[in-house]
């Protein structure tokens, strides 16, 4: 690219440095002073003059230390023609030379003093010697270590002095090169920013070696005609290699790099050098020409600040110091310091030109025109400084990059602005609000497309502010396409929101691009959402697009929103129920819950299937089927017969052992309905290829049973079989009493209810025989007012009866029967329950006798049967029993007639009888009062002969009782002052426990009380106290 091409700013503040006193003119350093040298370094700047003295110049441009190159005049051996500062240390190198003898040079410790005279130390000195041949030095290079010292020589020689100037242990010189024409220029290669940083490079046979730590490999000649490289290191030292067939000037070669400045300079273009000729600007490498930029027009002198090359064009009346220009003499006297007396044209406009240029971004950061000629360029205190020949000094002062960027927003230079931003390294954050401005400019001229592509970059992580102004300006149907591309790009950022996800899907739907929309859902997806996928999935919803809907929902693992899409959306409730099968046991309960009527509305079986399959432990989340598995259905057949075996030995989640056989109450259930026996568990639980999953049900706790009840209303059929399937459950003790209680009251009811839809009376009894199997069960758990409750609801009697029979409560089911009327039923509950409840009989007889429907219904031999029954059992007095009849006139005097003869038969026996014990009692008592008179007063003769204990014959001494009874004495165990008959001891002390007895009893009012209450023959227990004695008076003892 032409140089002329390039946009040219004002990127520097241009100040003279003027003297300290306040006077406007330069410092006196460099008013009138013979200098012939300088150089920058260590924050101080160094002056070397024709006298061969040195200047050490501080910021303020003062000079705070002076010294001489030499000890006494007959050392002197001329001006200082070079001089360089090791960067980072306190040495400085000076090359001193007269043309009447060779060349010194010398290494100075700043820091180090001699005693005697109180200058630096000279480490060390050095006679550079070009063959006996006296010309002017040309050019001076040296190596950051000071191990290499190149120095060039107007009659086209290059010595190369080796060794340790620093501590001066002795170096070794050489002429390494020699040409005829001048040279002009010496550089070595610079340090590499990383070991064998330059190893990539390569080159050509001989020249290939390792680059030395600290540069200096590589050490590149200017001639006046020619650029080549020689080699410092290895076999191949001193050989040359013509990079370019043209040469240069003094001056016109420099390191691409400012060794002054922390940044990088130009090394960053695989360059080393850079050298200005009369037609460009050119970068080389050890490998060539780099890049290279036209630049027309006298070239004097080239720099490096920064990141610049710093350009001194002489006036245009000079001639150029190219060859063919026919600028050799003019190059000749610069060569030797002799120029400077025609740097000052009297010609006003003849000036020099001054430039400062950007290779890298390709601008002119400054230009500047001086009326006096350049001598000295260089660069120090972070600013470029240029020593004009008339003595005065410019300082360049680059501006801030703010200032730089509005200079750059003045003229609407966007894209350098972006260029120079990136740069400089700027934060993302400074750079993403120099997009944005340039995408506004765009915008206001109506490149819509191309401000778009602006406004994209200015998205960031954490932009959020100018978001919203963006869409509003797009915010037409015209620009749609542009705002669908800007929130797009949002959502790669993951910066979106809700209100942008559903602002970019409704683009969509506004422009039916549904290729759009799938490759923003699946391509997304693919890459980790990077939107709202709640918002996404509402409005794919709402705009009609229901599969990407539940692509989006399966991927976020929105389970219950994709079975919810499914049913709702699409009516696909069998693929839902399905999906709903594959979950995770908690998420499948929930969508199951919520969608359970619809599903037991659309596929009741299979829901039902699943309902028990859950609720009993069983649930065993399905895998999803991939599509090659039909292929595998043949082989999966074994497999699949023993994953089944295995299943079946296990124990179910939750429950002690398998389901076993069923119960015989709940046979005629499992024949009557469609329950689900263990083996449809299995084949719901094999799914549609009727394979078992080997894998084990997941450990979760099953529901209770009665939040399933109100998804079965208006499924009778359903429901029952839930409920039997989940009681066989219940009976191997896996759910607590109170589930058990709600599903037996439940099981019941809908028995109930089917039998009260049943068509025919055969199913009815059906239904009704299941009920009563419940109420029979021992296990069953319901509470008897439930039962009756439902009982009644339904107009069951056979349940009233069979709780109330469960409960003993017999009456009330003979009452119930004779309050609804039902003879038979009472004529069956009196035959069943009479013989545990006589009194049953006794309002048998009133209810017999209520009517003459009844009594025609029940028959008079039933009635027979009563009377007997009651007579036989003494259930009422023959006076009670006409009493009962005589309160209607429904039974005739015929009727009980048989019962009244017996009645009055018997009782004439019972009193013949009485009187027959009688007459006995008072014979009795006659006869044991006259035993005890003839006791009491005749003599009583013994005529026993053997002792009754012993059987032996009696012999004195001899003991005999009244009772006629007599012992040996000593068969007696005892005998004390009151003797007792040992074989009538027995029955005496029986009637002296009675006796007693029926003293205490006498004391006891409370239990005859209770004798009484409880007998039901009352003047019989009356009799029987009075005759224990209960009733007599007390003996009265005088």
């Amino acid at each position: 690219m032409a140089l002329g091409s390039w946009k040219s700013f004002n990127f520097f503040i241009v100040t003279p440095v003027k003297a300290t006193d306040g006077a406007d003119n330069a410092p006196p350093l460099f008013e009138g002073a013979d200098i012939t040298t300088l150089t920058s370094g260590s924050d101080t700047l160094f002056i070397g003059t024709s006298l061969g003295f040195v200047h050490v110049v501080n910021s303020a441009f003062k000079i705070i230390r002076s010294f001489p190159t030499y000890e006494n005049d007959s050392e002197h051996v001329g001006s200082i023609r070079h001089i360089k500062q090791v960067e980072g240390t306190k040495l400085l190198v000076t090359v001193s030379e007269d043309l009447s003898t060779d060349p010194v040079l010398k290494v100075w410790a700043l820091d180090k003093t001699e005693r005697k005279t109180g200058l630096p130390r000279c480490q060390s000195t050095v006679t550079i010697q070009n063959g006996r041949r006296q010309f002017p030095i040309s050019a001076f290079a040296t190596t950051p270590s000071l191990s290499l010292v190149a120095v060039g020589f107007a009659n086209g020689s290059i010595v190369l002095i080796r060794g340790d100037l620093i501590h001066d242990r002795g170096s070794k010189q050489r002429i390494i090169f020699e040409s005829e024409e001048p040279i002009t220029n010496l550089c070595f290669s610079p340090p590499p920013t990383t070991p064998n940083a330059h190893a990539h490079q390569g080159g050509f046979g001989p020249y290939r070696h390792t680059p030395a730590p600290d540069g200096g490999d590589t050490l590149y000649v200017s001639t006046i005609g020619r650029i080549l490289t020689l080699i410092t290191a290895g076999k191949g030292t001193g050989q040359p290699r013509v990079l370019e067939s043209q040469g240069c000037g003094p001056g016109c070669m420099k390191p691409a790099i400012d060794f002054s400045s922390e940044e990088k300079g130009l090394a960053g273009e695989g360059s080393d050098i850079v050298v200005a000729r009369d037609d460009a600007i050119y970068f080389y490498g050890p490998n060539g020409r780099g890049a290279c930029y036209a630049y027309e027009g006298p070239k004097e002198m080239v720099h490096i600040f920064k990141n610049y090359v710093a350009l001194v064009s002489p006036p245009a009346s000079q001639p150029s110091t190219a060859p063919k220009s026919g600028g050799m003499t003019r190059t000749l006297k610069r060569l030797v310091g002799r120029g400077a007396s025609a740097a000052v044209s009297e010609d006003p406009f003849d000036v020099t030109k001054f430039t400062l240029l950007d290779t890298e971004l390709k601008f002119v950061a400054h230009s500047e025109r001086l009326i006096s000629g350049v001598k000295q360029v260089f660069s120090t205190w972070g600013d470029l400084f240029v020593l004009t020949f008339d003595g005065k000094v410019h300082r360049y002062h680059e501006v801030s990059l703010q200032e730089k960027l509005g200079i750059l927003y003045a003229r609407n230079l966007y894209i350098p602005a972006i260029n120079l931003a990136q740069k400089a390294g700027v934060g993302e954050a400074k750079l993403r609000t120099i997009y944005r401005r340039y995408a506004d400019y765009l915008y206001g001229k109506g490149d819509w497309d191309g401000s778009m592509q602006w406004y994209i970059k200015a998205i960031g992580k954490s932009d959020g502010e100018g978001v919203s102004t963006v869409i509003r300006k797009f915010l037409d149907t015209q620009r749609i396409h542009n705002l669908i591309e800007y929130l797009e790009e949002l959502h790669m950022h993951n910066i979106a929101t809700s209100d942008h996800t559903t602002l970019l899907l409704n683009c969509y739907a506004k422009l039916k691009d549904i290729e759009k929309l799938e490759k923003f859902i699946r391509v997304s997806s693919g890459e980790g959402l990077r939107f709202d996928v709640d918002t996404a999935i509402a409005m794919c919803r709402q705009a009609g697009y229901h599969e990407q809907a539940v692509y989006l929902a399966e991927r976020q693992g929105e389970h219950e929103v994709v079975v919810g899409i499914l049913v709702e959306n699409l009516g696909k409730v069998d693929e839902a129920l399905g999906y709903t099968k594959r979950l995770e046991p908690e998420i499948a309960y929930s969508s199951l819950m919520r969608y359970a009527r619809t599903f037991l509305r659309q596929v009741p079986q299979q829901t039902t299937d699943f309902f028990i399959e859950y609720y009993t432990g069983r649930y065993i989340a399905r895998k999803k089927e991939e599509p090659g598995a039909q292929t595998q259905q043949q082989e999966g057949r074994i497999q699949s017969y023993l994953n089944a075996s295995l299943l079946q030995q296990l124990p179910y989640m939750g429950g002690g052992g398998t389901a076993g056989g069923t119960s015989p109450n709940t046979n005629a259930s499992t024949n009557a309905t469609a329950s689900a026996s263990p083996r449809k568990i299995s084949d719901s639980a094999a799914g549609d290829g009727g394979a078992v999953p080997l894998d084990l049900p997941a450990p979760y706790k099953p529901p209770r049973p009665r939040t399933a009840f109100s998804s079965f209303v208006d499924h009778p059929k359903e429901f029952v079989e839930f409920l039997e399937n989940v009681l066989e459950t219940a009976r191997e003790g896996v759910l607590g009493e109170g589930d058990r209680v709600d599903i037996y009251t439940t099981l019941f009811e809908m028995y109930l209810q089917r039998a009260n839809e049943a068509k025919t009376t055969e199913e009815k009894q059906q239904w009704e025989a299941k009920a009563k199997g419940i109420i029979e069960d021992k296990e069953t758990l319901i509470d008897t007012s439930n039962v009756l409750l439902l009982s009644h609801l339904s107009n069951f009697r056979d349940g009233t009866v069979l709780v109330r029979e469960k409960q003993g409560l017999r009456f009330d089911i003979f009452r119930s029967c004779c309050s609804a009327g039902d003879t038979a039923g009472a004529v069956r509950a009196l035959k069943k329950y009479g013989a545990e409840e006589p009194q049953l009989y006794v309002a048998a007889l009133s209810y017999f006798t209520s009517s003459p429907k009844v009594l025609a219904d029940v028959g008079e031999a039933e009635l027979q049967r009563v009377l007997k029954v009651i007579d036989e059992q003494g259930l009422m007095k023959p006076l009670q029993v006409v009493q009962t009849l005589s309160t209607n006139a429904v039974a005739t005097v015929g009727m009980v007639k048989r019962y009244l003869g017996d009645t009055i038969e018997k009782e004439r026996r019972e009193i013949e009888n009485n009187r027959r014990m009688i007459e006995n009692y008072k014979t009795e008592t006659e006869k044991k009062k006259a035993e005890i008179e003839d006791l009491g007063s005749k003599p009583s003769v013994f005529q026993s002969q053997r002792c009754l204990a012993c059987s032996l014959q009696l012999e004195l001494p001899t003991v005999h009782f009244l009772c006629k009874h007599s012992f040996h004495q000593r068969c007696l165990n005892n005998v004390d002052d009151n003797p007792e008959c040992p074989t009538c001891s027995a029955s005496n002390q029986t009637i002296r426990t009675l006796r007693k007895a029926q003293d205490e009893y006498a004391d006891r009012h409370e239990y005859f009380n209770s004798q009484l209450q409880e007998s039901r023959d009352k003047f019989g227990t009356i009799s029987e106290f009075f005759g224990k004695g209960v009733m007599a008076a007390p003996p009265v003892f005088n």
